[in-house]
This record gives C-alpha cells, structure tokens and sequence, in this order.
C-alpha cells in the first residue's frame, strides 16, 4: 500500500510527512480502566504522561496509548500490534514496578483489565 501524505500543524507552521497506513494498524487493544476520584485525576494524568513516552519506546509491538476520561471513570487505551504483546507488557518491569507502583495509591477499587484482538 502507499504512504499517504499528511500535515502536521503547530504554532503556526505546517509540514508534511509520509505515512505507511500499515504502521497505524492495531492487532490488539489493552483496555485498563480504573476507578480514581476527581481528586487524584491530575494525579493519574501525570503518571500516564511520565510513562507514555517509555511505553512507546521501550515495550515491543507498542503503538499508541490513549488516555479516556469519563465522569464515571478513566480508560487507558493501548494499541498493540499482537495480544501477545499486550500481554506481555502487563508482566514488564514498565508496568509493574512504575505504573501500578504509581496509580496504585490512587485506585478507589481494582482496576479492569482486558485484551481484544482486532478481526
């Protein structure tokens, strides 16, 4: 498939950039959704953040990570390019002793955690 051009927009300037629509594609998803209290939001956010870029660079077939926020809750979102690596990334030294050690001061319960393969 070819690459597709596109823009990116930022303060002002625009440049153009390829990009292969194949290195978007996901194979599997990581949901995690977790319980925290309005309270400890901005708290939640910034360990997403310190460890977003980490997780995109160091973990295998990592591709995105998204942060949802909703009143009732808050979802972070994991593009993976197989469920094996997104198991996998649940058992990394990242997740373990950085992320969980992190939030979980801040969980008012269990988070959910669940793996979809794209079909």
């Amino acid at each position: 498939m070819a690459k597709k051009k596109f823009f990116w927009f930022s303060a002002g300037s625009c440049m153009p950039f390829d990009l292969d629509p194949q290195e978007l594609a996901m194979a599997a998803y990581l949901q995690i959704t977790l319980n925290i209290s309005a309270a400890n939001r901005a708290a939640a956010a910034g360990i997403y953040q310190k460890y977003k870029a980490p997780f995109l660079n160091t973990i295998a077939g990592a591709k995105t990570k998204e942060l949802l926020v909703r009143e009732e809750d808050v979802q972070v979102l994991h593009g993976f390019d197989s469920a094996e690596n997104a198991r996998a990334y649940l058992q990394s030294e990242l997740f373990t002793a950085d992320v969980v050690a992190g939030l979980e001061p801040l969980l008012d319960a269990s988070p959910d955690v669940r793996i979809y393969q794209v079909v």
